[in-house]
């Protein structure tokens, strides 16, 4: 029997979070610790790494302090009034508008509280007005009437649920799959374009945490794959995907040309570390509090800032990079590098600060690159479709 998930999770996200605390031999031999994030993952670190959270934590803390001012002056719903754009407003109204716009943009890119990111999320994303248009028994109807059907959606769902954060106290537990699991499977019957691909239990699984219902998590899996992010990006042939990795080439070439050519000379595909962050969109790459600051922004301003991302993971470690001299190198580097990103501001001050370009110019290069990418895709089903005649014949 479907249930929707109103309560809490196991584990609650605190507006006051205690210090991380390594034992006295952690500190003394500097070895490596374990702990908990925000989120409930499981981290390893060394001491430096705990310091880092620990002052994350305490930036969260003053962040926070800022939006409750915020709502205290301005109401609780404040953000809201950036959308408002009528002509018949006085040019007083049109300058708060205008105001309370650049204050919004530089809070979200300074981080959302945790507390506030599931309201804050669902309304400015669009997802609460996409959400409006339909029934409010939508989501109810939706996962009753499918949760008995098998598709190849769903053998690929129910294979991939395990793998999906592991070890987690939540995710990782048969209530934690059926949640997932029931997200997934509707959003394959609402889109059969998309259906499911990997990548998106990731996503899914994140977002569930951060709005702590399903129905909200699967809105905002819908205006994820429907208005953020590049059309094709999770169908059969992953053009989209594809689309967004040679742009960022691109980019990479532009931004960073030395280290464009030398990892060309490298042999060094973007796409071998690209892959996962676009269909991811980092989740499985960076730790879950700088993944949740880089969905902050997407969710405000668009899937531009994942080429922001990106560029600044490269550009962080440029000077390294250049004196590797083996692709498996290179890899290693840019692994190890986003896996102890601990602090979201190192990352998104450089992908704000020293990586800038123009959306004008992203929409001209995707549609230079999606020409490009559907004719080679073109080829190779030609080729695959000729080379299966061959063996019949």
């Amino acid at each position: 029997m479907y249930t929707q998930r109103k309560t809490s999770l196991p584990f609650e996200i605190q507006a006051e979070l205690a210090l991380i605390r390594p034992s006295i031999h952690a500190r003394r031999a500097n070895i490596v610790v374990k702990f908990q994030d925000l989120y409930g993952f499981t981290v390893e670190g060394n001491v430096d790494d705990v310091n880092i959270l620990n002052d994350v934590r305490e930036k969260m803390r003053e962040q926070g302090k800022v939006w409750w001012a915020m709502e205290a002056s301005k109401g609780a719903n404040w953000y809201l009034q950036t959308y408002a754009s009528s002509v018949a407003l006085t040019s007083s109204l049109r300058f708060s508008v205008l105001v309370n716009a650049m204050t919004l943009k530089k809070l979200i890119r300074k981080g959302i509280p945790p507390v506030l990111r599931p309201k804050v999320w669902f309304s400015l994303s669009g997802a609460a007005k996409k959400k409006s248009t339909v029934p409010d028994s939508y989501y109810h109807d939706l996962t009753s009437a499918v949760q008995d059907r098998v598709t190849p959606a769903t053998k690929q769902i129910d294979h991939d649920l395990p793998r999906t954060f592991p070890g987690h106290p939540w995710l990782d537990t048969p209530e934690g799959h059926a949640a997932v699991r029931r997200v997934l499977v509707g959003y394959s019957f609402r889109d059969s374009d998309v259906g499911y691909c990997q990548g998106l239990n990731y996503v899914a699984a994140l977002l569930l945490l951060v709005m702590k219902t399903e129905e909200e998590a699967f809105w905002m899996l819908a205006v994820l794959l429907e208005d953020v992010l590049v059309n094709d990006c999770y169908t059969d042939n992953l053009s989209g995907c594809h689309v967004e990795q040679r742009v960022f080439q691109d980019l990479l070439t532009q931004k960073c040309p030395r280290l464009s050519a030398h990892l060309e000379a490298l042999g060094f595909d973007v796409s071998l570390v690209a892959t996962e962050w676009f269909l991811c969109l980092f989740s499985k790459s960076l730790p879950s509090e700088t993944t949740m600051r880089v969905w902050d922004v997407l969710f405000y301003e668009g899937a531009k800032i994942l080429f922001n991302v990106a560029l600044a993971i490269f550009k962080l470690k440029e000077e390294e990079l250049l004196m590797t001299h083996h692709v498996g190198d290179a890899i290693k580097i840019i692994q190890n590098t986003t896996h102890h990103l601990f602090d979201p501001d190192d990352l998104l001050t450089v992908a704000f600060d020293k990586i800038s370009f123009m959306t004008t110019n992203l929409s001209k290069q995707r549609k230079k690159q999606e020409t490009a990418v559907m004719a080679e895709l073109d080829q190779r089903l030609r080729r695959l479709n000729t080379s299966k005649l061959s063996v019949i014949s």
